[in-house]
């Protein structure tokens, strides 16, 4: 006789090796003890995303559960023709990350726990299966962000190390969304995953065309010692424009010397939580 029980309703938390979602396992830790945390793996991560969940693992005292997606980024970009990923083209989002989380979930119910803050302008990625229940937690009590660095500072927990160097998202160390400055410090930090990235572009097999990371420009025009040093010297003149014009920025960001966080709205929104 066929089972007709319904599944037991899970608790899912899905990580990003970003802050928000760091914050959000902390703050949810001790609310909801049977809690999976979950991190869909892409194996193109930055060593400090690692490093950061390993931490997290052991504050919460729970396992992370470590998705995957069942091939390479290599062999995907193979099927697509050597067409590589853009913010017109985010098959990466689509197979390396939603997929893998819906078939981990299934079709049993679920209540999905999202790290988008009060003071956020966005949604995120919601499933559109019936079975999943998004939940924001940090909206619901007006979290914003002064509440996530004072929670991963009480914590012990910090930020995570690739924002000490400049790095503003977690995800792919080539993800197409960092803004040249981060190629440039990426390039300086990481030298070998910038090789990596770099190797990448390079004609496609269906029309020969070349596909760059940064869309208008290759890893290596930008990676010359003059460009660099031109980018650099435009975030430095950006950030000075700023800091002449500050609005509604939190009091921590100007007390802490940090340069207060820009919405990136186009992002792909369940790599950066």
């Amino acid at each position: 006789m066929a089972d007709t029980s319904t599944p037991p309703l899970k608790h899912i938390l899905s990580l990003s090796g970003g802050k928000d979602s760091a914050a959000l396992a902390i703050y949810m830790r001790d609310r909801v003890p049977d809690m999976e945390y979950i991190f869909h793996d892409t194996d193109k991560e930055l060593p400090d995303t690692y490093e950061y969940l390993g931490r997290l693992e052991a504050y919460l005292g729970r396992k992370i559960i470590r998705t995957n997606f069942g091939t390479t980024f290599d062999h995907l970009l193979r099927t697509k023709g050597g067409m590589l990923p853009s913010n017109h083209r985010r098959w990466c989002t689509e197979y390396m990350k939603l997929a893998p989380f819906e078939a981990y979930v299934g079709d049993g119910p679920c209540v999905n726990y999202v790290g988008i803050r009060a003071d956020e302008k966005r949604v995120g990625y919601i499933s559109h299966k019936p079975n999943i229940k998004a939940v924001f937690p940090f909206i619901e009590d007006g979290i914003d962000y002064t509440g996530v660095l004072d929670i991963l500072n009480r914590s012990g927990l910090g930020l995570p190390p690739f924002m000490t160097w400049g790095r503003s998202r977690s995800g792919c160390f080539f993800c197409f969304y960092q803004q040249k400055i981060e190629w440039v410090r990426l390039r300086r930090k990481y030298p070998e995953l910038y090789e990596q990235a770099k190797a990448y572009e390079k004609p496609n097999r269906t029309n020969g065309n070349i596909f760059y990371w940064c869309n208008d420009e290759s890893l290596t025009d930008l990676e010359q010692p003059e460009r660099m040093a031109e980018i650099e010297r435009n975030w430095e003149k950006k950030q000075e424009r700023l800091k002449s014009q500050p609005k509604n920025v939190p009091l921590i960001s100007t007390l802490g010397g940090r340069a207060h966080e820009a919405q990136q709205e186009s992002a792909c929104l369940i790599c950066q939580l």
